[in-house]
């Protein structure tokens, strides 16, 4: 939809329609798709299966101790942060605002936001979308049980 695969060409062609713009409103299959396909590389519930907890072999949760285990887990979270990212970018319109009739600068009452204010207000924005969406995964694994393997096979 941006003819593009840059992603500044990507959050500036959802920045020109506001919040109707978004990639989530224009493609919403997609958006569904990159979500789930997000969930499985991240290996968040439910396509964490070959890792649970409560299987007596899980991989690297039994090999690995101390700060080795450690870094899997962080690195797991910064995983999930990253594709959150990508879900900003790709399909939340990115550092842009998108309400269209607020305009900042004549609210702090400067004539036009660039430099280091409009970076700064940019880093914040994305990083808004992208701690409201990473509740998503997260809450997620709070709320529903996992399911058993045999439950599974019985689903497919």
């Amino acid at each position: 939809l941006s003819n593009s695969s840059s992603t500044v060409d990507i959050v500036e062609a959802q920045s020109k329609y506001g919040f109707g713009g978004w990639n989530l409103w224009r493609q919403p299959i997609g958006f569904i798709v990159f979500i789930i396909s997000s969930l499985a590389e991240c290996e968040r519930l439910p396509f964490d299966l070959p890792e649970a907890e409560e299987e007596l072999v899980a991989g690297y949760q039994t090999e690995y101790s101390g700060i080795k285990f450690g870094l899997f887990y962080v690195a797991s979270y910064l995983n999930l942060l990253i594709s959150s990212l990508f879900v900003t970018v790709l399909y939340l319109g990115g550092w842009n605002l998108s309400i269209p009739y607020i305009f900042l600068s004549e609210f702090f009452e400067i004539n036009k936001i660039d430099g280091v204010f409009g970076t700064t207000i940019g880093i914040f924005i994305t990083l808004a979308k992208t701690f409201l969406f990473l509740f998503i995964p997260i809450t997620t694994r709070w709320t529903l049980p996992r399911l058993r393997m045999d439950q599974l096979l019985n689903l497919g």
